[in-house]
């Protein structure tokens, strides 16, 4: 079993930055791929970025591509989500989630351990 702990979800401004941290223990092995996703109000969850935890390959939704950077500190056990110049639409609750040999997939059902959330929002 996975372990997963979010942090770092704030009010800003639109045009401000915030970065959020996922915090990952337990049955951790070179399978584990560490996923961003996000709900809006009234939303369907949307993934967002996610991280190969063992070799550091990422992939974006082309919704965040070129403003939020996910990245990962390996003897930490944490990822990183650097979000630059948030707009009001990436005001939502901030979920971090791993899954085992998904490389290349943001779809909600690939991942089985999710952490219990962190808002963000952005007015």
């Amino acid at each position: 079993h996975v372990q997963l702990v979010e942090s770092g979800g704030a009010s800003v401004q639109a045009g401000g930055s915030l970065r959020l941290s996922c915090e990952v223990s337990g049955d951790i092995d070179d399978s584990i791929v560490i996923a961003w996703f996000r709900q809006g109000s009234g939303k369907e969850r949307e993934g967002v970025a996610h991280i190969y935890f063992g070799g550091g390959s990422q992939y974006y939704a082309d919704s965040v591509k070129g403003r939020f950077t996910i990245s990962r500190e390996h003897d930490k056990n944490t990822v990183y989500l650097q979000m630059n110049n948030l707009e009001p639409d990436d005001t939502a609750i901030y979920y971090c989630a791993a899954g085992s040999w998904v490389v290349g997939s943001l779809r909600a059902a690939d991942y089985d351990h999710w952490g219990q959330g962190t808002q963000v929002t952005v007015s």
